[in-house]
């Protein structure tokens, strides 16, 4: 279905300016022109335009940002599980999108092949479509800090298989939300977003915070008793 100018701005709530803005940039499909004077944006155009406000209000992205990450990566914006998913990696990969192939990889992070296959069996680093991004560069330069200081990679081990256990939930709650039509593809998109990319990580590091304090209130009751 295709929308008007008024009744894209009416579904979106950005402004004509924001809109046309967005067009000349190329981050909205061009409008069809059936007849003069009349503009027809693809239904798409709504999720598209959420999707930009979501990465500018949650994770403070710049317009040249998310232009380029929207030239770097396919997204069909269809309300689906799966782009879903190819949207939460380019997130994943960091802001700058720079891409490396595995030779220059190696390269830049020092690692050996051997090493980089470990690495990548165990679950800790992932070649992507693209390749290897900066943040897999992070990563890589984390576990080599760990290997250095003589880290027990058990740890790590326990992060994986944790992650996968959540992976295969997560994977059943976000398709069968998607699935649901009761209620707008965008919202029920934000949701799986926030679930993933903002609840998770702050119940996993807030739980830290909780234990290691209640290990120093331990701590400071045993001292209090001795």
């Amino acid at each position: 279905m295709a929308l008007k100018m008024k009744e894209l701005i009416a579904q979106s709530g950005e402004s004509k300016s924001t809109i046309l803005y967005y067009v000349k940039e190329g981050l909205l499909p061009e409008p069809s022109k059936p007849k003069p004077n009349v503009h027809l944006y693809d239904e798409r155009s709504v999720e598209i335009l959420r999707f930009i406000k979501y990465l500018q209000h949650n994770f403070n992205y710049s317009i040249a940002e998310i232009k380029k990450i929207f030239e770097n990566n396919r997204f069909d914006f269809d309300g689906s599980f799966e782009a879903m998913v190819r949207s939460l990696e380019m997130i994943s990969g960091g802001r700058e999108q720079q891409w490396y192939d595995r030779e220059t990889f190696l390269a830049l992070t020092e690692l050996d092949e051997e090493t980089l296959q470990r690495y990548e069996a165990a679950g800790y680093l992932f070649e992507r479509a693209e390749g290897y991004s900066q943040k897999e560069v992070e990563i890589a330069g984390i576990l080599q800090r760990a290997q250095r200081l003589g880290l027990d990679f058990g740890l790590l081990e326990a992060y994986v298989g944790s992650a996968k256990t959540l992976a295969q939930q997560e994977n059943k709650t976000g398709s069968r939300l998607l699935e649901d039509e009761s209620s707008a593809h965008d919202a029920r998109y934000e949701l799986l977003f926030d679930l993933i990319l903002t609840l998770k990580p702050y119940i996993f590091n807030m739980h830290t915070v909780q234990a290691h304090r209640e290990k120093i209130q331990k701590n400071k009751t045993s001292k209090g008793q001795s």
